[in-house]
């Protein structure tokens, strides 16, 4: 059995201690009864809910009658937030926070700001601290609420609540403090504090997750935003969740009588953290307030170094690249833009943050581990081969993102290319101007070349795998605009400080039998070193001037015939996090190095008008390109579009790539959705996929002997969709109907 690494993430959550687990189990079996109950079994159940919301008060130095349960900290926040700004509008509509409040507060923010309300973000000083001068400067007599965290989960800044809760009430304004990060750590009284809300994470202090609670001082008046029954003081229907009640009422008991020790226990081991890799890297950044800080938490950047590159090296140290609740991607946390950490800091900022078991031997283990990687990662490092040692290498944990997922947003990319000014050479048949997948140039009336480059991180585990799907995505740029490839460079960009040159081997092995399938030579290249593994080709075909297949010949009429099933993206998210098996796996794998070739002459054959590959903006973004570049809009059959197996169940259950994402984001302002239509097919419909089918625009007439075509050779091939004259919206996303699916 595979050692687990030494885990240092305990802001993220926290095991559950044994005595609070021990608390629960008589619940966990016997004690099942509704506290709502009269007889024996509910009375029961409702002196555990009793006990714990003493020992919750007592932990807070309020009244018991004062805390209400909840799913959690983001329920108490909902609550808190909502309920107050609802219940306080005819006083006003304005709401104070600050710009590193966890998404939990910012997105209820948000919300409000969609219903009339009025928000003031507050910033912060380069460690993170509110002034409360500026703050009192924000209030206005319409401010009825202020909101601040008493810890920031980033970089443990405490704020000066006490402070702001003075200011605060001398103006009439309620205030809320998320304490989801600081209790359990450090003193949290709500007297002591001047709160009028107070939200409590269960997880966050070694009690079970899907627990919470909220404080709400007696004479704050809120709404509910749970209806029900009259459940938590009227305050929150549904009926208590007395396990994990009971397991909330024992951690925060825990906490009451052992506070001290655990913050002596905690700070030791921080400062040890800390000493050990400020010792070996002083040139490290330190952010947060250096004395107003969790005891536990400690976030340090290391210059020039990416967060994620640093995660993938550390095998034996759980820790998390800013905020845990951003793992998909490696943005600058809002926290760190809000303190100013310089981009080349803030890019390489690690969390660590130590818990209660963490023991002097891991710290040191861990230091260890954290000097190893930063000393090989470091830009100025000298060069090293890595040995091999026989190991199965997994590609994946070598990037930040996956295939054509990692692709720069179309919302930027969009922006940029706008302002390039066109091809002023008239023997260049497609420029940057329609989106296109490749570059044409005419050689003469009968000769054009068509040209691409196309390369990206790993998408699979096997170098070779990766260098077969690698190519064959290259090559459908050329197929795409139904040229003929006649040869290739290779582009590398390869970590030799992190894995072996072997792997690299392996990569232009697989891309060259790929290209072989081809019919065609990887004839030379360019190799750099990067801190992150990618692979493509740089592809060049022919093609007759007067057979070029591009996104702006779609007409009204045609059929849209999509060759390959998607979900790709969704299917490598789930490998990399353990979630698929083989035979998925495997699927995908197929379906991605699966050369377009037969498409591409079968199209030519059809006299196809229009033709894209569905790569890294989705179905619905390559599918908007033509459009666009067409002045033409479509209907499209959401139950005609094939699927990868569990793509769709995946994406229900959360598994998306932040590429997918960013697409749906893209797309929503052009696409109609049916009411039918579920927002996981929505999701799926701009999965990134890698090295996808052709997406093709069709006469009509020509349809039904391209599918034959296809089906005789045992290849894919499905109508999905019709274009249409132009409308308001470029895209409608329909059930198919029966008829036309034929």
């Amino acid at each position: 059995m595979t050692e687990k690494p030494i885990y240092l993430d305990y802001n993220a959550t926290t095991p559950i201690d044994p005595q609070v687990a021990e608390a629960m189990l008589p619940f966990l079996y016997g004690g099942f009864g509704n506290p709502s109950s009269s007889h024996a079994y509910g009375v029961e159940a409702r002196l555990a809910v009793q006990q714990a919301r003493r020992q919750i008060a007592g932990m807070l130095g309020c009244h018991a009658e004062e805390i209400i349960f909840t799913s959690g900290g983001s329920e108490s926040n909902n609550l808190a937030i909502k309920g107050a700004a609802l219940a306080q509008r005819s006083r006003g509509n304005h709401i104070i926070t600050t710009a590193i409040e966890h998404p939990a507060v910012l997105e209820v923010c948000a919300y409000l700001e969609e219903q009339g309300f009025r928000v003031t973000y507050i910033e912060v000083d380069e460690t993170g601290l509110v002034d409360p001068v500026a703050l009192e400067q924000a209030i206005t007599p319409q401010t009825i609420l202020i909101s601040v965290m008493h810890a920031n989960n980033e970089v443990g800044t405490i704020q000066p609540i006490a402070e702001i809760s003075q200011l605060a009430h001398s103006h009439n304004i309620l205030l809320h403090t998320d304490a989801a990060q600081s209790i359990g750590k450090i003193p949290v009284r709500v007297d002591d504090l001047g709160v009028d809300l107070l939200s409590i994470a269960g997880h966050k202090l070694y009690a079970p997750k899907g627990i919470g609670a909220l404080f709400i001082r007696t004479g704050t008046e809120l709404k509910k935003i749970i209806h029900g029954a009259a459940h938590e003081s009227n305050l929150r229907a549904g009926t208590e969740n007395v396990l994990e009640i009971v397991g909330l009422g024992q951690a925060c008991e825990l906490i009451s009588r052992n506070l001290d020790a655990y913050n002596a226990h905690m700070s030791e081991m921080r400062d040890l953290l800390e000493s050990r890799i400020f010792e070996q890297f002083p040139w490290a950044k330190l952010n947060g307030q250096p004395q107003k800080r969790l005891p536990n938490t400690a976030s340090i950047s290391f210059r020039n170094i990416e967060a994620n590159t640093i995660l993938a090296e550390l095998s034996g140290v759980a820790a998390s690249a800013g905020a845990a609740c951003h793992t998909d991607r490696v943005d600058v946390s809002h926290v760190l833009q809000a303190m100013r950490v310089p981009l080349d800091y803030a890019m390489g900022t690690i969390r660590f943050s130590v818990g209660r078991y963490t023991s002097t031997e891991e710290i040191e283990r861990a230091s260890a581990e954290i000097e190893r990687v930063i000393r090989n990662l470091q830009p100025e490092a000298p060069e090293k081969a890595v040995v091999d040692d026989g190991k199965a290498v997994r590609l994946t944990q070598y990037t930040h993102g996956l295939g054509c997922a990692c692709k720069l947003r179309p919302q930027l990319l969009e922006k940029v290319l706008q302002n390039l000014p066109p091809a002023n050479d008239n023997r260049v048949l497609v420029g940057t101007e329609t989106g296109d997948d490749a570059a044409v140039y005419k050689i003469n009336d009968d000769l054009a070349l068509v040209q691409t480059v196309d390369f990206f991180t790993p998408i699979v585990d096997d170098p070779y795998q990766f260098g077969a799907i690698s190519a064959a995505n290259s090559l459908s740029d050329v197929y795409a605009m139904g040229g003929r490839p006649l040869f290739a460079l290779s582009v590398v960009a390869f970590p030799g400080n992190r894995l072996p040159i072997s792997v690299l081997g392996e990569i232009l092995r697989g891309a060259a039998d790929k290209a072989a399938e081809a019919g065609i030579s990887i004839i030379g290249g360019h190799t750099v070193d990067d801190t992150e593994p990618k692979f493509g080709l740089a592809v060049t075909g022919s093609l007759d001037p007067r057979q070029i297949r591009t996104n702006a010949g779609a007409r009204a009429g045609d059929v849209l015939v999509l060759t390959k099933p998607i979900g790709t993206g969704i299917l490598s998210t789930a490998l990399k996090q353990g979630a698929i098996t083989e035979a998925q796996a495997q699927e995908a794998i197929r379906w991605m190095a699966k050369l377009n070739r037969t498409a591409a002459e079968a199209m030519q054959q059809s006299g196809a008008n229009a033709c894209t590959d569905v790569t890294g903006f989705g179905l619905l973004g390559h599918l908007l390109g033509m459009l666009r570049a067409s002045a033409v809009s479509a209907v499209i059959y959401a139950n005609t579009i094939p699927q990868l197996g569990q793509a769709y169940d995946l994406a229900a259950g959360g598994t998306l790539p932040g590429g997918s994402k960013n697409n749906f984001e893209f797309t929503a302002p052009f696409v109609e959705y049916g009411k039918d239509i579920s927002r996981t097919m929505q999701y799926l419909l701009n999965d990134a996929q890698t090295s996808g089918g052709l997406l093709i625009s069709l006469p009509q007439n020509q349809a039904r002997q391209f599918l034959q075509t296809m089906h005789a050779k045992s290849e894919s091939a499905v109508i999905i969709g019709k274009v249409i004259e132009k409308q308001s919206c470029f895209i409608r996303v329909e059930t198919a109907m029966a008829q036309e699916t034929n």
